[in-house]
């Protein structure tokens, strides 16, 4: 009797200390305190806004360090130049293709939901857009990728041209072979370091949600959530598509395990939610798909570029705040001024890379291009922190599916090509062995 109570006393698992919790308890609890903070005391709920910045802060400071190793080694990795330009196409595809499907939807939705009708356009206050610029300059974004002072860059945070500096690096530490090998271990060694940095940085998420909540809630407050709930209802059931339907549909064509790698990078995308910044979770997310079964050379390479490129929540956010204007203002929506909406931000959308409010500034331009108000994106800045944080949600979780996806058609092809040379191969044999035996027999 005393043996069974002491094998059960002995079994009892183990209780957690309430700081001991996993980091998504924590972060929930975060926003919970946060939004009652920012209801009962908006002063103080404006002012911890620094705990969100700071937070920011730390991740930016790792994000380069451990982005550009990455990208150096897994080119340098690469058995050819040619495997680096079909990673980058096939990504580049990819972009294009599921982005324009998703505008594709988003007009439609909003179309048939008929957002913006009756919308109280004379509330909208044009004069918050005036440190905002007015179009998107295409010149300017790729200067911005080609950087002149590549430590400029570095300090600036500057993705897109780390990622071109790195393919270059990459790529000639290729050509150099076994010359470079202290190099590359100096590089992978960093990496590692970064790796671990990363793990301290995102413990102090939970701090920075909180301090996001609190001015959120604080600042913004929920005044214009009533007019404009049909454009936020919108949305958010847009993205909900997104996530429930197209993401799973591409997933099945491609053979990826969807719902697997949505519990991977599930904690991840709500800490992009609440913090709205897709660059929060950058570091620890390539760290988590490789965990997940990706190859560090793909996610290294698609992931920063698809920060830039493929940004699946916001297109379709400023689609349906295109229509939404429109239908506020009495303007056509039938299919042809439809579809130009959709080729204006086909082209516009990829020049949201190294913009300041990037969503914002495209729809703008767009807005300018298409013949419609500048009133009516103001009317929408109103809200634009609640829409904010789902798109940035989607944009890392389109992003994780995308290099699965290339992974995953890179892997394919790989086997194609040993398969076709283990089949040459005794084939070769063949042939050799009756050469002999026909030179054989001629003697």
């Amino acid at each position: 009797m005393m043996q069974m109570q002491w094998l059960g006393k002995d079994a009892e698992p183990k209780r957690r200390r309430f700081w001991e919790l996993p980091l998504g308890v924590w972060s929930l609890l975060a926003v919970g305190a946060g939004a009652l903070l920012g209801t009962v005391a908006p002063s103080v709920g404006e002012g911890m806004k620094i705990l969100g910045d700071v937070f920011l802060n730390m991740v930016q400071m790792v994000v380069i360090p451990l982005v550009f190793p990455l990208i150096v080694l897994g080119i340098s990795r690469m058995e050819s130049v040619k495997k680096v330009g079909r990673i980058a196409g096939k990504a580049i595809l990819y972009f294009e293709v599921v982005t324009t499907l998703i505008l594709l939807l988003a007009v439609t939705l909003a179309k048939l939901l008929g957002v913006g009708k009756g919308a109280p356009v004379g509330g909208a206050d044009p004069s918050q857009l005036s440190k905002l610029s007015s179009g998107v300059d295409f010149i300017g974004l790729i200067l911005h990728a080609v950087p002149k002072n590549i430590f400029a860059a570095f300090g600036e945070g500057n993705l897109l041209a780390t990622i071109t500096f790195a393919v270059f690096i990459g790529i000639g530490m290729a050509a150099l072979g076994d010359r470079v090998q202290r190099v590359e271990e100096f590089l992978d060694g960093i990496a590692q370091i970064m790796f671990k940095v990363v793990g301290y940085v995102v413990r102090f998420a939970p701090f920075g949600i909180l301090g996001f909540i609190s001015y959120d809630v604080a600042h913004y407050g929920f005044g214009k959530l009533g007019t404009l709930l049909g454009f936020i209802a919108a949305v958010y059931a847009g993205l909900a598509i997104i996530l429930g339907v197209i993401f799973p549909i591409i997933a099945a064509v491609f053979r990826v395990p969807y719902f697997p790698l949505l519990k991977a990078i599930g904690g991840l995308a709500g800490i992009a939610f609440v913090t709205r910044s897709s660059e929060a979770v950058l570091a620890p997310l390539l760290q988590r798909l490789e965990g997940f079964g990706l190859r560090r050379s793909t996610t290294s390479f698609v992931v920063p570029l698809g920060y830039s490129f493929n940004t699946d929540g916001s297109v379709l956010y400023q689609a349906v705040a295109l229509v939404f204007i429109a239908n506020a203002y009495g303007l056509a929506t039938d299919l042809p001024s439809l579809l130009l909406m959709v080729g204006v931000l086909v082209i516009l959308s990829k020049g949201m890379a190294g913009v300041a409010s990037g969503s914002i500034v495209v729809l703008l331009a767009a807005g300018n291009t298409l013949g419609l108000p500048p009133q009516g994106v103001a009317l929408l800045l109103g809200v634009d922190f609640i829409v904010d944080m789902a798109r940035t949600a989607v944009n890392v979780v389109g992003n994780s599916l995308a290099a699965a996806v290339v992974d995953g058609s890179e892997l394919k092809a790989e086997q194609r090509r040993g398969a076709a040379v283990a089949a040459e191969t005794p084939a070769d044999a063949h042939v050799l062995e009756a050469a002999t035996a026909a030179a054989g027999s001629e003697r």
